[in-house]
């Protein structure tokens, strides 16, 4: 088996239009959330499989900003010709930690943006948050965090203390206010007609951003992202992925089925980003391991979540496509998983196309 390996092609992305559905989807999309409901605690849904390798970047500086949640840290790397117009607020997936933000850690895209001369906004932190504003603090059955000890296993760390545990998650708020206006007060740079784009989660987050924030950003990217959080399973399978990443209680973050878990769907709030006018890039891959994927339960795990994914994101699709939202580009390759080597090709790809609605 150590010397199997899956060939690759050329990935290929679709143009605005959204087509017709098929069985076939439909059928990965049951399959998919079937296994998620069924993976292990060890699986998350923000990463796996192959990475690049980058972490630290000296060129880049840490950036504090006072807000509801305390002092929050984030990366800024600057644009290499020196602009202060162009700028991308680049997000992670559900297990960011509070080190540094994990395109910085795991890819070298940061680099790619500066020398396409793009700004660089890198939020760290975050964890299972979603970019949110929850509804209180996380915590399990009324007991406050802090009252547990760290066990290694996320699934059993949900009464111990953390981010967003002992304080109310205020993402939302802190990226379209404390972060945005600092950026321009302290550094200069542009608040109007920025992009944002992430991975998994951070994808769901950045459409959220673009749908309800238009004057803040022009374009918005989503990578394997979970785009119809509100069909049937959805809440349950992020309930375990969320648990999985720290201990979460999805139940903090939003009420089941209420108007503030819908406001975060993609699906529900597609008509903001037709209205908008939102240039938006989506990709998910078909979830079959390619060459840089080798034999492995994470990369099982990873093909599977990324299943999933896609079956969100070609149901986001249709109904973008039923909206006449020709504003958005469609990425689907034939061969990628829920890993960072996939989200390095498709954030390559998006960029051109990034660069010239921005700004």
């Amino acid at each position: 088996m150590r010397g199997l390996r899956w060939k690759r092609a050329t990935p290929r992305a679709s143009g605005s239009r959204g087509g017709s559905t098929s069985r076939s989807w439909r059928r990965g999309w049951a399959a998919g959330l079937a296994t998620a409901l069924l993976v292990p605690f060890g699986v998350s849904m923000a990463g796996g499989g192959a990475a690049a390798s980058a972490a630290f970047d000296p060129r880049a500086f840490d950036f504090w900003v006072d807000s509801d949640m305390g002092a929050i840290k984030t990366r800024v790397l600057r644009a290499a010709n020196g602009n202060t117009n162009r700028v991308v607020y680049v997000l992670d997936g559900m297990r960011a930690p509070e080190t540094l933000n994990g395109w910085e850690i795991e890819t070298d895209i940061p680099a790619l943006l500066a020398s396409w001369n793009i700004n660089v906004v890198m939020p760290v932190g975050g964890m299972s948050s979603f970019y949110a504003d929850w509804n209180a603090p996380s915590e399990f059955f009324g007991i406050p965090a802090g009252s547990g000890s760290s066990t290694g296993s996320g699934g059993l760390n949900g009464f111990t203390g953390g981010p967003g545990k002992s304080y109310r998650y205020t993402w939302e708020s802190f990226l379209t206010n404390n972060l945005r206006w600092a950026l321009r007060d302290r550094l200069g740079f542009n608040p109007y007609r920025n992009g944002a784009f992430g991975l998994s989660m951070g994808g769901s987050a950045a459409l959220t951003l673009a749908a309800y924030h238009p004057d803040q950003f022009s374009f918005a990217g989503s990578f394997s992202g979970y785009l119809n959080i509100s069909a049937p399973g959805m809440r349950e399978a992020i309930r375990l992925a969320m648990l999985d990443a720290g201990g979460y209680n999805v139940d903090a973050m939003a009420p089941p089925w209420g108007p503030q878990w819908l406001r975060m769907d993609p699906f529900v709030f597609a008509p903001n980003l037709v209205r908008n006018g939102t240039r938006i890039w989506v990709a998910a891959a078909s979830g079959l391991p390619s060459s840089s994927d080798p034999p492995s339960f994470g990369t099982l795990n990873g093909m599977m979540l990324e299943a999933l994914a896609l079956a969100n994101t070609r149901s986001f699709q249709v109904r973008m496509a039923t909206l006449g939202g020709g504003n958005a580009v469609y990425s689907f390759p034939p061969f990628g998983i829920h890993a960072w080597n996939n989200w390095r090709d498709e954030a390559t790809r998006m960029l051109p196309d990034m660069s010239a609605h921005i700004g």
